[in-house]
């Protein structure tokens, strides 16, 4: 009986050593069409493009660009080269995804929570918000800003709602802080002392875990915040001087100046997304069970105080993994910059394409861009989902 059963075993090892073997066999078939197909679509797009004369390379980033970028935040002249060009165009690509992300989650949030709102007013305008907005496509609500900024009073009738804030069709003027180089190294210092400061409370909470002694915090960030980039400001001589926009002429002179294009396209995207990431928060908010809220308020505490610390921490769980997706389609989305004029990475390698004839190289660089943000994008937000899953003992 014994070696019948042996010779089962041994023969269902075979069996699966066998499927096992099979499938490696034919993963590695697949994906040797996969590499043979991708070759030969490469090798036969050379040909072409030598047939039609056409270099092929990247050499071309080296070359004087010569094209004009009206929108730039870094310093460039139509002198400069492809490579200094595009890197302006990433530059404003990563200016709508991140300050996009931001404002949309902010938006969405605030949007998701009054459509459970027990105002009944506040609760409706909420749901009309997110219907309206998600129904309507987002090229069109882009052209409906970008045409809605240029029917904006000329710059000398500019409308002024906060004093040093100018609205007009030549955009959004607003006070600016002068960024020099010792600027960006007090703001770089301030930034690592955040850094730091996160991992000195993770260790001081442990610290007080382990030995029930309080530790504060605060005179490290006093410390790492403040002291620290104080004085290395006062080191470098960093000027931190408010400058106000001016009218002079038919422009303004000084602060910061938010583009049409840009702002219209902003508004669009933060809009768009923040009434997906509405309902994303809302369903979040609803997945917690009902024992929670009767369990905080038979503790008397106040709804706001519920919502900050007992239910959102726990809809965090299911809101985080759908974010992640309107994240990545905002980032995505920004490419419709092309529709208003604003000159991202795509308006610029478009340009690029039409000067060199290069189509091939400029495309690859655009997907290699929106590959690198978006990997970047749902890398951070899996470590943070990861940090924040419930872990079962």
């Amino acid at each position: 009986m014994s070696t019948l059963e042996s010779a089962r075993r041994a023969l269902w090892r075979f069996l699966q050593d066998r499927r096992r073997l099979s499938g490696l066999l034919w993963q590695l078939l697949v994906v040797g069409i996969a590499i043979a197909a991708v070759g030969w679509l490469w090798s036969n797009a050379l040909h072409n493009l030598s047939v039609r004369r056409i270099s092929t390379g990247f050499a071309f980033l080296g070359r004087e660009a010569g094209m004009p970028i009206a929108d730039s935040w870094i310093a460039y002249g139509p002198r400069d080269p492809y490579a200094r060009a595009f890197l302006v165009g990433i530059v404003n690509t990563l200016r709508v995804a991140v300050i996009g992300v931001v404002l949309a989650t902010v938006l969405g949030t605030l949007v998701g929570i009054a459509r459970l709102s027990s105002n009944w007013l506040l609760s409706r305008l909420a749901a009309v918000y997110v219907e309206v907005l998600r129904d309507v496509p987002l090229l069109l609500q882009l052209l409906f800003w970008y045409v809605l900024m240029q029917g904006l009073p000329a710059a000398r009738t500019a409308w002024k709602p906060v004093d040093g804030v100018f609205l007009s069709n030549r955009g959004l003027v607003l006070p600016s802080i002068p960024i020099e180089e010792a600027n960006l190294w007090v703001i770089g210092t301030a930034v690592l002392g955040l850094i730091a400061l996160y991992f000195i409370r993770r260790r001081l909470i442990a610290q007080q875990m382990a030995d029930g002694r309080t530790r504060h915090v605060w005179p490290h960030a006093l410390a790492l915040l403040v002291a620290l980039p104080a004085l290395l400001s006062w080191a470098l001589g960093a000027s931190w001087r408010i400058t106000l926009p001016e009218l002079r002429g038919f422009n303004f002179v000084g602060g910061l100046t938010l583009a049409p294009e840009y702002f219209a396209l902003l508004i669009a995207l933060v809009t768009y997304t923040s009434a997906f990431i509405a309902e994303i928060v809302r369903s979040g908010i609803q997945a917690v069970h009902i024992g929670q809220w009767d369990a905080a308020k038979a503790l008397g505490l106040r709804r706001s105080f519920m919502l900050r610390h007992i239910v959102l921490p726990q809809a965090l769980r299911v809101i985080i993994p759908p974010m992640t997706s309107q994240y990545l389609n905002l980032t995505k989305n920004s490419s419709l910059a092309v529709a208003v004029g604003y000159q991202d990475i795509v308006s610029i390698a478009n340009t690029t394409l039409n000067q060199t004839g290069q189509a091939i190289e400029a495309i690859a660089l655009i997907m290699l861009v929106f590959l690198t943000i978006s990997l970047g994008i749902s890398l951070f937000m899996n470590w943070y989902n990861a940090r924040i899953a419930l872990v079962e003992r």
